[in-house]
This record gives structure tokens, sequence and C-alpha cells, in this order.
């Protein structure tokens, strides 16, 4: 990614006893006033993973996001995440430190996908119940709380392959427009090995309706990985896993026309960029 030009304004205040520092940074977060980015930057479907000191409580527009005790803390940025947001560092005395951040924006490709059943595109009246029951198990298993496990360190490709499928591109399928698409597809053989991308707790495993054999992680701070149209699984819910373990199989289950892993990362209802926060493909063997 190209270097974006910085521009931040200071401005110096005392409010009750709080000096507030506030740096209004367009597109990159070189930086985030009383912490220390370990990862990311600010842009659309990115992940900014940082530090401040411990007992230091953190907030994103005036609502605290979990932190670690050490001050490990994160924060996503959605696909069409195009307005400011405020980051704000609280210390134990009470002074805080602000920073005022605005996501770089993206343009986004369109892909057309021809060949489905056309049930998976419109689905029958008789299917819509298990629909709305596969969409409420998944909003529940991204909602738990699990600690915090090594992802901070960086978050691995689960399966190598060919990309197949972008984050954020707008979905024409059987030329119906349909929702963006929140995941990267890897295009690989039925049967290849699925690897757990960086430690967490399982909170779903289930056969739904249009994204077939799906496997939920929680990394921990509220960020999830989701493994979706998977052949064979390896897991249970409520098992611990470690980066590498293995936790099922490629496959083409659900909505899909090949065999191929469809894999997403959430954080706080936000639909992130795994592409981004893996870096590049590395390559196969």
């Amino acid at each position: 990614m190209s270097a974006v030009t910085i521009k931040c304004r200071i401005i110096s205040c005392l409010i009750a006893k709080a000096c507030i520092l506030l740096f209004a940074f367009s597109g990159h977060a070189a930086e985030i006033n009383g912490a220390t980015v370990l990862r990311g930057d600010a842009i659309e479907g990115g992940l900014i993973m940082a530090r401040t000191a411990a007992g230091n409580v953190v907030t994103l527009d005036d609502a605290v996001i979990p932190a670690t005790q050490d001050g490990l803390f994160i924060i996503g940025f959605h696909r069409d995440s195009d307005q400011p947001v405020t980051i704000k560092i609280i210390q134990s005395d009470g002074t805080s430190q602000l920073t005022v951040v605005t996501p770089k924006q993206r343009d986004y490709d369109i892909q057309r996908i021809d060949g489905l059943q056309q049930n998976m595109v419109t689905p029958p009246d008789t299917v819509l119940a298990r629909i709305k029951s596969d969409q409420a198990a998944v909003a529940v298993a991204r909602q738990q709380t699990a600690a915090a496990g090594d992802f901070w360190q960086g978050i691995d490709w689960p399966v190598t392959g060919r990309i197949s499928g972008v984050f954020g591109s707008q979905r024409i399928l059987n030329g119906n427009p349909r929702q963006p698409h929140y995941g990267i597809d890897i295009a690989a053989p039925r049967g290849t090995p699925v690897q757990a991308p960086a430690s967490g707790l399982v909170t779903l495993v289930k056969d739904l309706y249009f994204s077939g054999w799906t496997v939920i992680i929680n990394h921990g701070l509220g960020l999830n990985s989701s493994f979706l149209h998977l052949d064979h699984v390896a897991i249970s819910t409520g098992d611990k896993v470690s980066r590498g373990d293995i936790i099922g199989t490629v496959g083409s289950t659900g909505r899909s026309t090949g065999p191929h892993l469809d894999w997403r990362l959430d954080w706080q209802g936000r639909r992130i960029d795994a592409s981004l926060v893996a870096g590049p493909m590395p390559p196969a063997g």
C-alpha cells in the first residue's frame, strides 16, 4: 500500500482536569495518542491492533471497547466506514487523549457469479425459517466473549490457493444484485486442510443454508474468524484451538459453484478484510 500523507492539526486544551490532544488523520493511523499501534491502518475493512498502558480505558465514539489487562485493544473499520471516528484513551488519573481518524476510502469490484441453483439465489418460502434460525445462531456466536489469544502477533492464511473472490465486491448472482461479499474466497482442491489462523474459542459449528458447513472462531476482544463451505469439520463448539490446528477441509457445501474456502473476519459487527490483516498470500507448500 502506498504511503498516505498525514495531515494533522493539534489542539491543546484543558477541560475539567483532562488535557486532551486532538489529532485529525486522513486515511492512515500512524499513531493513536496514548497508545502504540502494533499493526494495521485506518482504511475501510482495516483492523488496527494497539496497546496502551495497563488500566487505561479505551472508547470508540464514546462506547467502551474491550482491552486486555496489559492494555491490548483493537479497532476495526467496516466496508463502508466513510465517517470519522473518535478514539479516546482515558487514564486512571482522569486525563484523556483523543485521536480522530477518518478511514481511507476504497473502490470495490463488481463480481458476477452465474450457474448457481436458483433456490440458493431466491430461496423458497419453505426454507425461510431455517435461514432466519441460521442468522440468529451466527449472531449469537459472534457476540460471545473469549480470552485474547495470539492474533496480535499476526493472523495466518488458513489455506493457500488462488484468490477467486475479494472482500467488498458487489455480488451479481445469476443476474440478480445481492449484498457485498465480506469474505476472501480461496479456491483449493476439495479436502485441503484448513488451519486456524490464530488461537481462539470455537463458538459455532453448524451446517447453514447459504454457507454450508461453517465454523466460527472467537480470537478475543470481539474478533471472529468465519470459515464457510467446508466439506468436513474436525472440531466442535466449545473447543479451544491453537494457531495451525486443523479445523476442517475445503469443500463446496451451501451456495457454492466449486471447492473453495470463504474466510471472513468481523469485529464488533464490522466486517473486516482478512487479506489486509493477513498480508500477501504465502506460496503454496
